[in-house]
């Protein structure tokens, strides 16, 4: 038989491999949210110094996702494949460095859990296909959108913009939405928090949000279409408003300090996706409609 048989008729181990590799995946994404910052920050001040005329900075050793070799941030050990590992090596060693036994972050073991468990659940909710396999692709770059956001403010069109053309051309094929109902989700989801940033600029003369949050929204709109879009702002919305109230008071910051909504639209826009129609439905009957 077939692998794609297999896993076809056999939902649990098509659940055990999209855990494995989501495992896999998400250690390659705990990559891009460290590193992907700072290549956009060099490559930034690269042009501000070619358009102000200033001379280049020198160029230091090759920076991308692939190189330099992962190393310990305390002694610069090179990490080795057995300590890459995702989440098992990171048990193994104790969550410490193997050369100087400095902690490791328990981000790196967290983020892989919740790639491996996400993408596993997905396998399971949508079955062996295309759609699982594209939900999976969605669901790591918002899981890295998200966290870099949350550490950065930024929400990188190097992520974002590709994920939008790739929601409409899986519409293309009615993957998730109509073509037509994911292209006016997209243009509808720019435009709902363009047209809120503006009028809370002309009123406050301050910026509420970032453009990302706007090309973010789009691309949700791009892949469930615009009838996802009122669900996913007001969860959005409600999740940002508990969730900010409750690190501020954590922080003891001010009222006044910036929190990136990125992830409220992340989380909610996923959960609109997979269940936006049954919550939809589940209030209509719940107000008697």
């Amino acid at each position: 038989m077939p692998l794609s048989d297999y896993l076809a008729t056999t939902p649990i181990a098509f659940t055990l491999c999209a855990l494995i590799l989501g495992l896999v995946v998400g250690s390659f994404l705990n990559v891009i949210i460290h590193r992907l910052p700072k290549m956009l920050e060099r490559d930034w001040k690269a042009q501000a110094r070619d358009i102000l005329g200033l001379p280049a900075e020198p160029e230091g050793p090759r920076y991308n996702l692939m190189l330099p070799a992962s190393t310990c941030p305390h002694c610069a050990h090179k990490i080795r494949a057995w300590e890459n590992i995702p989440v098992v090596s990171y048990l193994a060693l104790k969550g410490k460095c193997n050369q100087c036994h400095a902690p490791i972050s328990k981000r790196y073991p967290l983020v892989e859990l919740a790639s491996g468990v996400l993408s596993a659940f997905i396998a399971w909710h949508f079955g062996f296909g295309w759609a699982a396999g594209a939900m999976m692709l969605l669901t790591w770059g918002l899981l890295a959108m998200s966290l870099i956001d949350a550490d950065h403010q930024l929400l990188p069109d190097a992520l974002v913009l590709p994920l939008l053309w790739l929601g409409l051309i899986v519409n293309a094929f009615g993957l998730f939405a109509t073509l037509p109902d994911a292209l006016w989700g997209a243009v509808g989801g720019y435009l709902a928090l363009w047209v809120v940033f503006w009028l809370f600029k002309l009123v406050t003369g301050k910026e509420g949000m970032g453009h990302g949050d706007f090309k973010l929204l789009a691309m949700l709109g791009a892949w469930g279409g615009w009838q996802v879009l009122p669900l996913t702002i007001l969860l959005s919305s409600l999740v940002g408003a508990i969730l900010g109230v409750i690190l501020l008071r954590l922080r003891n910051a001010a009222h006044s300090t910036p929190i990136p909504f990125g992830p409220y639209l992340a989380i909610a826009g996923w959960i609109a996706l997979l269940w936006g129609g049954q919550i939809t439905a589940s209030y209509m009957q719940f107000a008697g409609f």
